[in-house]
């Protein structure tokens, strides 16, 4: 089987997807990856494939990974496909069985006349179809002709929203996220050696924002609400962590001055991570992990593997977020005074939340995710298997 990925750049549902080919590699699927940019410059942040952790990952584990060699942004990138990187495609996708498209802006690409024909599974991780360019039509057109057999939902607000947008309903199928328990879990030695490491004090309360600087993710009103916080919690701690989460984005500089104003002193207990490949031990080491969304999530990553760790969730509600969090942290409106107020009750309910968060460990198990998306695709497989062979694209 063959994945196609715009790109290798930071965001949750790639981390998602990489980690369920390495679950699938360890069944007997075979799985390998077909990158359109090999280099992506967004979030302020230069992203190159062989740097990227999914990419290194799924490279130890013995997945294929290549790539077009385009690098975004740059001039006429959204132009046609040149004739070598279709030939590229062609020879990628000749001898597989099922193409998985992470999200529907790679069938840009798949859609292109004269590469080999071969069911599609599209992966979709966001509840807003319409906001995405040309690609919800491009997904439509890849169904019209019969490439597109099903579709992957992370969330039931990502089916919803895609079967409003006019999918037939009998093509999405809801995998919730999962993730990797023994990787994502209380640890106080990791709890620890993070707040050591950063010279914050043990019972120091401490939030989490683990999210790419993107406007959707709403970074001003999570700064807001952190000011607010700040001020009330002389002891507490905030760290920001993503592509662009660092000083050297000046959108994000910008932000905190619109933020903290004159006001500056709280952004000393403000701490930008950028990018880290620790993350178990970042949500081990915070008391509440943040979510500010405005629009577009649909089973955000940090929400689930914040709460895994044993922080409390405290979320906009957006997409499944509300049922994530339900009966585990918080759900607030897009009030910054609210949400520094949900922050620090969750911090002083954490004790009492923490049978509950343990208590779901199952239901948000990476194991589950990946007996699914076997199942689905061993499915699409043997469908292609005895059908006739798709007419070659003209």
């Amino acid at each position: 089987m063959l994945s196609v990925y715009e790109g290798f750049f930071s965001g949750g549902a790639r981390i998602l997807h990489s980690d369920v080919l390495l679950g699938l590699q360890e069944g007997d699927q075979h799985h390998r990856v077909l990158s359109i940019h090999a280099e992506v410059h967004r979030e302020a942040t230069r992203q190159r494939m062989e740097d990227d952790a999914c990419y290194r990952s799924l490279t130890a584990a013995g997945v294929g990974v290549s790539s077009l060699g385009r690098v975004f942004p740059a001039s006429g990138d959204q132009a046609g496909f040149t004739g070598p990187e279709l030939a590229d495609t062609a020879r990628a996708t000749a001898d597989v069985d099922v193409i998985l498209s992470l999200k529907e802006q790679p069938l840009r690409l798949l859609n292109q006349a004269g590469l080999p024909r071969r069911p599609v599974v599209v992966c979709l991780h966001r509840s807003d179809p319409e906001n995405q360019g040309p690609a919800l039509d491009e997904l439509k057109a890849a169904i019209a002709d019969g490439t597109v057999v099903a579709c992957v939902c992370c969330a039931e607000s990502t089916r919803v929203a895609y079967e409003a947008a006019g999918i037939p309903a009998d093509l999405l199928h809801v995998v919730p996220n999962g993730v990797d328990l023994l990787r994502f879990r209380p640890d106080p030695a990791r709890r620890l050696a993070l707040r050591t490491a950063l010279g914050i004090p043990v019972p120091a309360p401490v939030v989490v924002f683990a999210a790419r600087y993107d406007a959707m993710k709403n970074v001003p009103l999570f700064l807001r609400a952190a000011r607010a916080w700040l001020e009330r919690e002389p002891d507490g701690h905030v760290l920001m962590c993503g592509a662009g989460m660092t000083a050297a984005n000046p959108g994000l500089d910008a932000d905190i001055e619109a933020a903290f104003g004159a006001q500056r002193s709280p952004t000393d207990r403000v701490r930008l991570l950028g990018v880290r490949h620790d993350m178990e031990s970042v949500y081990a080491g915070a008391d509440v992990v943040a979510l500010t969304s405005s629009w577009g999530e649909a089973a955000p990553l940090c929400l689930v593997e914040g709460m895994m760790c044993g922080a409390v969730p405290v979320a906009t509600d957006v997409g499944d977020s509300a049922a994530i969090v339900a009966g585990h942290g918080f759900v607030t409106p897009p009030d910054p005074e609210v949400i520094a107020s949900a922050w620090t009750e969750a911090v002083a309910a954490r004790a009492d939340l923490a049978p509950a968060l343990a208590a779901s460990r199952e239901r948000f198990s990476r194991t589950r995710m990946i007996a699914s998306y076997a199942a689905l695709l061993d499915r699409v497989a043997a469908g292609a298997a005895a059908r006739p062979a798709l007419p070659e694209s003209l």
